[in-house]
């Protein structure tokens, strides 16, 4: 029996996932669980490099990361889900491969950058918060990961882990760590944008979230920008400007009812308000069995621990492994 290839992702625990990681990583995860030998990591540690000061907030989303996870379809019956945290050997290993790195190449990741930006961090940029890129790099190369489904975000995140995979195995000589490959959306060339058309973020509070109700949609919807060039709804249209048109192309089933809108909408004589409705419809349907699925695993604590612990025992047996193999090849194995 030819043995399954693996696949690792996972997400910080700051707060609830939103239609970002929808399309940008979950739809992948479930696609490919039966497919891959699979490994979700709640990255609470690599979360509190921007929120040390708030720990407890990150705690109390890891359990709301299992209820969004299993209210989209992810099986924990096929998929380990487990807590960083708890996985011990990842931060030895980090300790061995920041040595593969160099502070410039982590210094010039875009998404490092970005967010380094956004949180305001300037010169005063915490070292764990600087560094975490290669706490992505651990927790990929524990694994043994083939593939990681990522938003086209994270791209040179994979890159690094393929480079540090790489140059281990040229150092110590051996083929010992797997050299990964990323899973980019397949209804995405880029990342699905906020509300305010930056990246969509927690942080930045433009999100429609998994678990947000019908009312909540409505009132985000009703603010997104229209055409700003637009005068009224007898005038010509300009449908690339509109994002809420964006948001129709990636989620409504009618395409060809939303090429017809968007005809309409060019030639005028169409409100904006008519196209949010329609939107606000499709999201709707989208998410009221997400939410239903949700409220009903957030009512059983006892199985939501349940999962995080076979899953994270799952978790530490593999990186215990690896993490064994790594130092023999390293040659710090000690007769003690």
């Amino acid at each position: 029996m030819t043995k399954k290839k693996r696949l690792l992702t996972g997400d910080r625990p700051t707060g609830a996932l939103h239609l970002g990681h929808f399309v940008g990583s979950l739809q992948n995860r479930v696609r490919l669980q039966y497919e891959y030998d699979t490994f979700i990591m709640i990255a609470d540690a690599q979360a509190i490099t921007d929120n040390y000061d708030n720990v407890g907030r990150i705690a109390a989303h890891v359990y709301e990361l299992v209820c969004d996870y299993v209210s989209v379809g992810i099986d924990p019956a096929v998929s380990h889900i487990f807590i960083q945290s708890m996985i011990p050997e990842l931060f030895e290993m980090t300790a061995y491969f920041m040595n593969l790195v160099t502070i410039q190449r982590i210094g010039h990741n875009p998404t490092v950058k970005l967010e380094t930006k956004q949180k305001g961090f300037r010169e005063g940029v915490p070292a764990g918060f600087y560094l975490y890129p290669m706490f992505q790099v651990s927790d990929i190369l524990a694994f043994k990961a083939d593939v990681v489904p990522v938003g086209y975000d994270q791209a040179p995140m994979v890159e690094l882990t393929r480079d540090v995979a790489k140059k281990f195995n040229a150092t110590y000589k051996t083929e010992l760590l797997v050299i990964p490959e990323a899973i980019f959306p397949v209804s995405l060339q880029t990342n699905l944008l906020g509300l305010d058309r930056n990246k969509m973020s927690k942080s930045l509070n433009n999100a429609i979230y998994l678990k947000d109700t019908r009312d909540e949609i409505v009132q985000k919807v009703r603010k997104m920008p229209s055409d700003p060039d637009r005068v009224d709804y007898h005038a010509p249209g300009s449908p690339e400007k509109v994002l809420v048109f964006d948001y129709l192309r990636i989620f409504d089933p009618d395409q060809e009812g939303l090429d017809a809108l968007v005809d309409q909408y060019r030639k005028g004589g169409v409100m904006d308000k008519t196209v949010k409705e329609r939107l606000i419809e499709v999201l709707d349907a989208l998410l009221v069995p997400i939410r239903e699925k949700r409220a009903s695993v957030a009512e059983d604590r006892k199985r939501v621990e349940s999962i995080l612990r076979e899953g994270t025992k799952a978790a530490r047996e593999v990186a215990g492994d690896t993490l064994a193999e790594i130092k023999e090849v390293m040659g710090l194995v000690f007769p003690l």
